[in-house]
């Protein structure tokens, strides 16, 4: 027998010819039962055809559930929830308040979680007061560290006195030992404060305090400077940061005012405060506040430099409520 192209096989002539000579019954049985067969065969080339083909694409082909599984959408990574962002805490509120309030204010605050700052207030440049002794700790740390030293037992000593103290004499001594305003200067153009002038005198003629006090600044400068204390950077360690924040945090009571204003006592706080009389008749004075305020939802550096105020404490009360607004604004 030989195969025709519907893949049954031909019967030979003389069944052809029987068959010819059948009644019509039995043809018709004869061409069902062909019927059937060729439709069996075409079913077994087909399977079989198949199936070779599934075992030659099996090397370099993924099996059909796994390609099913591909061609559904797969989820997407899971990530934390960016924060959302905030509306301008140094907006219309803050504004209106300062409108009534006598001298130049000017504010930033920077929220850590979103990247977002604003700023509040022109003006120029002003005197830093005892906020720049958080300059002169870091500069020292920084000096160590490219050194590789750490610090003396002295100098841990001056550090802390200098910090939650504000101890005038303990900040002159580290400010000499850090070169003085070249010291400072050089610290501050590595780390990008553009506008910060360290003062060329310590000893100021006309002027009965320490003239490190003198230096001017900006908030967005001191802003850059808080944020070297949060975020890894080439000039300090994490443990120096740690190490300066921690003697912030633990300012003595009666200097805990400023950017903790309206903030929960639970909540962390790390700053430093400055105040300076800047005429001998004591109507004319420098109040300042820097800091870091963690807790409660929130994560935020805030920095206000106040001139022009009538007294210490109306400073004091100005920077207090610029706190309390910014506080709650960031919940």
């Amino acid at each position: 027998m030989k195969l025709v192209r519907d893949g049954t096989r031909a019967a030979p002539k003389h069944s052809r010819a029987a068959a010819s000579r059948r009644s019509p019954r039995v043809l018709a049985a004869v061409v069902a039962v062909m019927v059937v067969v060729t439709a069996v065969t075409l079913l077994g080339l087909a399977h079989h055809g198949s199936a070779q083909l599934r075992s030659r694409s099996a090397a370099v082909s993924t099996p059909h559930d796994a390609v099913a599984e591909i061609a559904r959408p797969s989820p997407l990574p899971s990530r934390s929830p960016r924060p959302a962002t905030h509306s301008n805490p140094l907006g219309a509120a803050a504004t209106t308040y300062l409108a009534d309030r006598s001298g130049v204010v000017l504010a930033a605050v920077y929220d850590v979680r979103t990247g977002q700052t604003w700023s509040l207030g022109k003006g120029t440049p002003q005197a830093e007061a005892s906020i720049v002794k958080l300059d002169i700790l870091e500069t020292l740390l920084a000096q160590h560290h490219a050194d590789g030293a750490t610090l003396s037992a002295q100098d841990t000593s001056l550090a802390q006195a200098m910090i939650e103290d504000s101890d005038n004499d303990a900040a002159t001594s580290l400010w000499d030992e850090v070169g003085g305003s070249h010291g400072i200067r050089s610290f501050n153009a590595s780390v990008g404060l553009a506008h910060t002038v360290p003062s060329a005198c310590v000893d100021c003629p006309g002027f009965p305090w320490p003239g490190w006090g003198l230096t001017t600044t900006t908030p967005v400068d001191q802003i850059a400077l808080l944020r070297e204390l949060l975020r890894p950077n080439a000039q300090l360690t994490g443990a120096q940061q740690e190490y300066a924040l921690g003697l912030m945090e633990n300012v003595t009571e009666s200097q805990r005012w400023g950017v903790t204003g309206g903030v929960p006592a639970q909540v962390k706080v790390a700053l430093k405060n400055g105040w300076l009389p800047l005429n001998s008749a004591d109507d004319d004075w420098q109040v300042n506040s820097i800091g870091w305020i963690s807790g409660d939802g929130r994560n935020y550096l805030m920095t206000v430099l106040t001139t022009g105020n009538p007294s210490e404490q109306y400073g004091i009360d100005t920077i207090d409520q610029l706190s309390a607004m910014v506080w709650d604004r960031l919940g």
